[in-house]
């Protein structure tokens, strides 16, 4: 299946950590380059993300952005131990001065009282790598679905040129037919003492030169190739992108044979046609 190159996604999942919010967003680029912005606590994660990112995805500039929100690093827990010490003191100091009041926002503010709770590392990786995985689901999924509209696009510029040279080999006979009569008349006016067997040498020669039969079976092979790459389930961006270039080559040269308006005209169509196909390729996988 034809999968795009542009695609984004995103993913949050609860953990006893904080809530783990997952980010992939990917554009054009020839090879697979990442980019990854992570907390410190998954700093460590780095290489293993990045393998796993490589097994799913082969072409794109790929940036994975992964947060930890309300995190456990960031939260608070109560000392007990210090506070059932400051419990039996502040019993102790009532008994001396009964009107002593100690609210809980300054007790709270005693040294050591509050403490940050501690984070188990591999814990949290195993969610950031289970994260990792519906993400990428999402991501290949969103790439599946731009790739199923630019296929339609691609399919649609191919059934075109087919169109152009259908017709062209349709104009063909009657192209060949004014050229040897334009041929014939202009070796008519020669001078009568010239050979009759090189006279025809020369409109042979003068209608090889125009014929654009075996560029016609080139395309037409191209097209088929091209149909064919569309319905594999792989990367295929680089097979069709030297495709393109094999469209164009044909495309040219019979430009350059053309003598009729026609053809001239056709010639046109299909770079134009074929520029819009290379455009979309480019966002192929």
């Amino acid at each position: 299946m034809i999968r795009s190159m542009t695609a984004y996604a995103s993913t949050e999942r609860p953990t006893a950590f904080g809530l783990l919010w997952a980010e992939m967003r990917s554009v054009n680029h020839r090879y697979l380059e990442l980019s990854l912005r992570l907390p410190e606590e998954l700093r460590a994660l780095e290489p293993v993300l990045r393998e796993r990112i490589a097994g799913h995805l082969q072409r794109g500039k790929v940036e994975l952005s992964l947060r930890l929100r309300g995190t456990a690093s960031s939260a608070m827990v109560l000392n007990t131990d210090l506070l059932d010490q400051l419990a039996q003191m502040a019993c102790e100091a009532r008994q001396r001065f009964p009107q002593i009041e100690v609210e809980l926002a300054q007790l709270l503010q005693f040294p050591g009282l509050l403490q940050r709770a501690e984070i188990d590392p591999e814990a949290l990786q195993l969610e950031a790598l289970a994260a990792l995985d519906a993400l990428l689901a999402a991501f290949t999924a969103a790439r599946q679905r731009e790739g199923a509209r630019l296929a339609v696009l691609m399919r649609e510029r191919l059934d075109a040129i087919e169109a152009l040279v259908t017709q062209v080999r349709e104009w063909l006979p009657d192209i060949r037919r004014g050229l040897e009569q334009k041929l014939r008349e202009r070796l008519a006016g020669l001078r009568e003492s010239a050979d009759p067997s090189r006279l025809e040498q020369e409109l042979v020669l003068g209608l090889s030169r125009i014929d654009v039969d075996e560029e016609l079976d080139r395309l037409s092979v191209h097209l088929a190739e091209a149909r064919r790459i569309l319905e594999l389930d792989q990367p295929v961006g680089r097979r069709l992108d030297f495709l393109m270039q094999e469209f164009n080559r044909e495309a040219n040269t019979l430009g350059s044979k053309s003598v009729d308006p026609r053809t001239s005209q056709a010639a046109i169509d299909l770079k134009v046609l074929i520029e819009q196909l290379r455009e979309q390729v480019q966002n192929i996988e």
